[in-house]
Parts: C-alpha cells; sequence; structure tokens
C-alpha cells in the first residue's frame, strides 16, 4: 500500500489531517463554502410547500412516481429522501430501504424482490438503494458472478422500460462524493453515538476499494443511462445543495397544479449534471 492510500483507511482514533485538508470545502470543488444553514432551512420550506402540491396532483390524477437514489457510500442518500418525505402523507408515500436477500429471494428473478414495492396509483416509492447493488456493491464486494453484472445489464434497461411504458414516472439520481469528503463523513459516523449505526463492516472494507468502485460506477452509469430512464449526477459534497437540487429536479419535471416556477427556480449545473458531463 503506498503513503497516499495508507491515509484513506478507518483505523485512525480521528480524520487524519491530510484528508480534512482535502474534505469539502478545502480541496478543489465548486463551491468555496457550505450552503449556509439558514438560506438552506428557508429553500427546503420553500420548496417542501412545492412537494405537497405535487403530491395533490399526483393524488388527483393517479399518477405514479419511483425515485431511486444510489451513490457512493456516504453520499446522503437517506439524508436526501428523509427531506423528500417531511412533509408528504407517508399514506401514499414510502421509502424502500431492503436489506440483504433472503434465501427465497436469491433463488427468484433478480428483480423480482423489487417488483412488490412499486407503488399504486397516487402514490410515490422512494428507493434508497435499488436493483443497482448488483452493477454496485455486489459486483465490487464478489458477491455476484461477472456473468450476473453482464445479464444485469442486459435487463435492467429492459425492466425500467417496462416501468415507464407503464406508465410510471422514474428518477435514477446518482449521488457522487470525493474520496476524502466520503472517509471524513465515515469518520463522522464513527465518532458520534447517534450515527454509529450507519458505519456498517461493508463500509470498513469499501474504504479500500475506492478505484474499483469508480470503474463499476463508470460501466452501470453508462450502460444504463437512457432515454427514457437518464442518470441525474449529483453533487454531494455539499449535502444542503444536493438535497435542494434533487427536488428541484423532480418538481421542475411536473406542470403540477399552483406550480410556482419562482421558488423551483434554475437548477445549478454545478450541482445536477448528465453522465456524459459527469464522466468527462
Amino acid at each position: 500500500m503506498t503513503k497516499a492510500a495508507s491515509i484513506y483507511s478507518l483505523e485512525y482514533e480521528t480524520l487524519p489531517d491530510e484528508i480534512a485538508a482535502m474534505a469539502f470545502p478545502h480541496g478543489d470543488y465548486s463551491f468555496a463554502k457550505k450552503m449556509k444553514k439558514s438560506v438552506f432551512n428557508r429553500r427546503l420550506e420553500e420548496l417542501q410547500v412545492e412537494l405537497v402540491k405535487l403530491q395533490k396532483w399526483v393524488r388527483e390524477n393517479n399518477e405514479r412516481l419511483v425515485m431511486v437514489f444510489e451513490g457512493r457510500d456516504a453520499a446522503g442518500k437517506g439524508g436526501t429522501i428523509k427531506r423528500f418525505m417531511q412533509y408528504l402523507n407517508p399514506r401514499h408515500a414510502h421509502v424502500v430501504a431492503l436489506s440483504k436477500p433472503s434465501d427465497v429471494e436469491r433463488g427468484q428473478w433478480y428483480f423480482q424482490r423489487y417488483v412488490p414495492h412499486m407503488p399504486t396509483k397516487g402514490d410515490m416509492a422512494f428507493f434508497d438503494r435499488s436493483w443497482y447493488n448488483r452493477s454496485g456493491v455486489e459486483r465490487v464486494m464478489g458477491f455476484c458472478s461477472e456473468d450476473q453484472v453482464q445479464q444485469f445489464f442486459a435487463e435492467a434497461p429492459v425492466f425500467e422500460g417496462m416501468l415507464v411504458r407503464e406508465g410510471i414516472h422514474l428518477f435514477k439520481f446518482w449521488l457522487t462524493v470525493s474520496r476524502a469528503e466520503q472517509l471524513k463523513r465515515f469518520y463522522e459516523r464513527k465518532s458520534s453515538p447517534l450515527k454509529n449505526w450507519k458505519l456498517s463492516p461493508m463500509d470498513h472494507k469499501a474504504v479500500g476499494k475506492w478505484d474499483e468502485y469508480t470503474s463499476a460506477i463508470r460501466d452501470q452509469l453508462q450502460i444504463t443511462d437512457s432515454s427514457y430512464a437518464p442518470w441525474t449526477i449529483v453533487d454531494s459534497n455539499d449535502q444542503r445543495r444536493a438535497r435542494l437540487a434533487s427536488i428541484q429536479t423532480v418538481l421542475s419535471s411536473f406542470e403540477y397544479d399552483g406550480r410556482d416556477d419562482a421558488v423551483i427556480g434554475d437548477i445549478d449545473p454545478r450541482v445536477v449534471m448528465s453522465v456524459d458531463d459527469f464522466l468527462d
């Protein structure tokens, strides 16, 4: 292990100073400062009012929304979903966060375990990780064969095409963070009694597999990005900007009753980008 690589470890008592110096906002990032909390809270509440309007429109028009949140470990998937859900009617919006598959599920068609969680008419579903486990953690950690990965790449666009043709509005978010920022968040989890449960043995293993994940992510995004189910890449180094931009992305996609374009505002291209722009 090189000296540079050795500092990317969870075995230290505290976050190494070298990592802290590279984590947001101290490194080479699109923004020199975090968004102020007061600004974030005000903008978030405004956008959450719009989300309530959107949910009312979804209910009245029997629409169905599926939002898939994927990304690097500690990129903020759960926190982003929480901000979406905060004021929505939970009877008609649910979060799907599945544990590892059971013996029965491992013997089924790979996508089968996700189908029962698709929303009925008038409802929304938020997937905190999804079928993309196969091309991410399962592939990198050796939990599936390369043949299974290639089969997934062939079937995922077909599966998503079925959802879209059925009338489901499908959003796929990929939240990205720098290696230093990811490790900083791991150490925050490690030291906090309120967040320690978030740090899993898998996270410890993942720290040393950054390059393997990078390669797997590139394959996943290139192969499964489509005109009918595109990926939305979100720079989540500043979690506040990322959460707002994710909500803006969904709101701007619908002409719901009472939509306030001035509140939604323009989506910052430094935060939200296409797969092509991200990989370039």
